[in-house]
């Protein structure tokens, strides 16, 4: 310890640190040769020189300023108080106000602003009565952590003598019960005893009856523990209890057995569940369990989810009445009971309108035997086809809302022709609703129009295909082929020999003319037009009189060789 920090002392009173270190370890060989006394710890102990320095360093968090191995053994634990806070205690009351003292209440313990009783018209330093006793200040605990963690630090024995006094009176009351119960036993068994004694054949009827009897209590018994929770103490599942609930009766068939088909409504065997009805196709008379969603649909559920659906879309839809059912479940059901009023308000309103309008036919009024019956004595003649030859023709029956009727110089009625999905006028074959009618004209004029249309689009797609064909015949023109500049020639070109003779002659003429000092190239004027296009004779008889200069065989005669540039 005291070598380091003679390192530290001398590294920042600007002395060497090469030099402190030196005198450090001079330091600490001395004292394990036992030439320089021990370091003595906070506890007066000398430390011992050959220690470790990994165990002789205490980590930086404990801010251990001398050296010692203090930070190695246990910490002291702390004093801890052996009282718990007081409850109920009661304390001293004035009779008349103190200096000092709560303005409000009189007690010495606060003052008016922290004061917890009801603000007084005229508090207790003004009238000088009703003071308050002072508040029992608890003291100050020195708790450990398990002290603070213990559930039943601070228990008051005393108070589960109270439990024990009650479990106890309860046993004492169910001994007072089987004693009376086991007396009315042995006086009904006595009673039974005389009654063998009178005759034998009613001794076989009551003693019958009594078996009937106690089958009778062991059923009302059994009955009576329907549903009730029992608490297993070693559960097989696992835990120290565990919760076992009867669901059914054992007289009852189970779910599970009322449809045996393997395609029938899934039960669940963890929850005891059958959502779906197990046997759909039996009669509802004798169909007694229609599965478990059937309690859903039926009494106050029902109503329950109306309740919901209706909080949800005034919650969505905003206003004064978006009410969220949880939040306020009784102001949530006075909006839902306003609205159901109002919607049968103006349900009844709308039946009585219609009524009035239309007659009920169900208020009992007998109507007209030629209405009821369908018959008049209006005779009619009909020929064989069909056309009326005597009489007056059946009127057809009308509707409450205008028919028939012609606007705008029309022949025929909106919607009596139909088009390409659009509705229109069958006179003039118009598609605009409420415009004037234009006759045979119309409809010639209609069909000029599209035959129009047809032939303007027959141009334009004319037009876009020889704009097409120029554009593509232009590309080409201008596009060169690739294998006609140097590059290797495909396997299926053809070429013919008479062309390619033409082409060598060619060919030959364009270097006779380079050799006389011409450039080789076409005389041609200014105006005349020939296809330039090179043919694959062309670029055959070019490559078959190019010089491959790279051919050793093909040497110039004047070189000295005589060819025999190989041997």
């Amino acid at each position: 310890w005291s070598a380091r920090r003679a390192v530290d002392m001398g590294a920042t009173d600007g002395t060497s640190a090469r030099e402190a270190r030196r005198k450090a370890r001079e330091l600490e060989e001395g004292r394990k040769a036992g030439l320089i006394p021990h370091e003595i710890d906070e506890d007066g102990n000398a430390i011992n020189p050959h220690i470790p320095q990994f165990m002789a360093a205490a980590p930086w968090y404990l801010k251990q300023d001398g050296p010692g191995l203090k930070h190695q053994k246990a910490p002291k634990k702390a004093e801890e108080s052996a009282e718990w806070y007081k409850r109920g205690v009661t304390t001293t009351k004035a009779t008349k106000f103190r200096k000092g003292a709560c303005e409000n209440c009189g007690a010495m313990t606060h003052k008016k602003k922290d004061c917890m009783e009801r603000p007084r018209a005229r508090g207790a330093s003004k009238t000088q009565k009703d003071i308050a006793a002072d508040e029992y200040v608890q003291p100050e605990l020195k708790l450990g952590f398990e002290s603070k963690r213990d559930r039943y630090n601070g228990f008051d024995v005393d108070d589960y003598v109270k439990v024990v006094e009650r479990y106890e009176a309860a046993d004492a009351m169910k001994q007072k019960l089987a004693k009376q119960k086991e007396l009315e036993r042995a006086f009904r068994r006595a009673n039974k005893k005389e009654d063998d004694a009178a005759s034998d054949s009613d001794s076989d009827d009551t003693s019958s009856d009594d078996d009937d009897d106690d089958d009778a209590k062991v059923a009302d018994k059994a009955a009576t523990g329907f549903a009730n929770i029992k608490r297993a103490v070693r559960a097989p599942g696992g835990g120290a209890s565990g919760t076992v609930r009867n669901l059914r009766l054992r007289e009852d068939t189970a779910k599970y057995l009322r449809n045996l088909d393997v395609d029938s409504a899934y039960y669940d065997p963890k929850t005891r569940s059958m959502r779906e009805n197990p046997t759909p196709n039996a009669d509802p008379k004798d169909n007694f369990f229609r599965g478990d969603n059937a309690a859903r649909n039926d009494g106050q559920v029902v109503e329950f989810e109306r309740l919901n659906r209706h909080a949800w879309e005034q919650a969505e839809a905003g206003g004064a009445s978006a009410i969220h059912m949880q939040g306020a479940p009784s102001q949530a059901e006075a909006l839902y009971k306003q609205f159901k009023e109002k919607k049968e308000k103006l349900a009844g309103m709308n039946k009585k309108n219609i009524m009035e309008k239309y007659g009920d036919a169900s208020a009992g009024k007998e109507l007209p035997d030629g209405l009821a019956l369908g018959q008049t004595e209006q005779y009619v003649e009909y020929d064989r086809a069909g056309r009326l030859i005597k009489g007056t023709e059946k009127a057809t029956v009308k509707s409450c809302y205008e028919e028939d009727v012609l606007l705008q110089n029309h022949t025929k009625v909106w919607g009596s022709y139909w088009n390409a999905g659009q509705w229109g006028y069958a006179c003039c074959q118009s598609m605009v609703k409420n415009s004037y009618c234009t006759g045979e004209r119309g409809v010639e004029a209609a069909l000029a129009s599209e035959q129009l249309m047809v032939d303007n689009m027959e141009n334009k797609r004319a037009m876009d295909e020889a704009n097409e064909a120029r554009a593509k015949s232009q590309l080409n023109a201008t596009t060169k082929p690739s294998d006609l500049w140097g590059g290797d020639v495909k396997d299926d070109v053809e070429i013919d020999p008479q062309k390619l003779l033409e082409a060598l002659k060619r060919q030959d003429e364009r270097e006779e003319a380079l050799k006389r000092g011409g450039d080789g190239k076409n005389k041609r004027g200014y105006n005349v037009t020939h296809d330039s296009q090179v043919t694959a004779e062309d670029m055959e008889a070019y490559r078959m009189k190019k010089r491959a200069f790279e051919d050793p065989m093909n040497k110039a005669s004047g070189a000295g060789t005589d060819g025999y540039d190989l041997v």
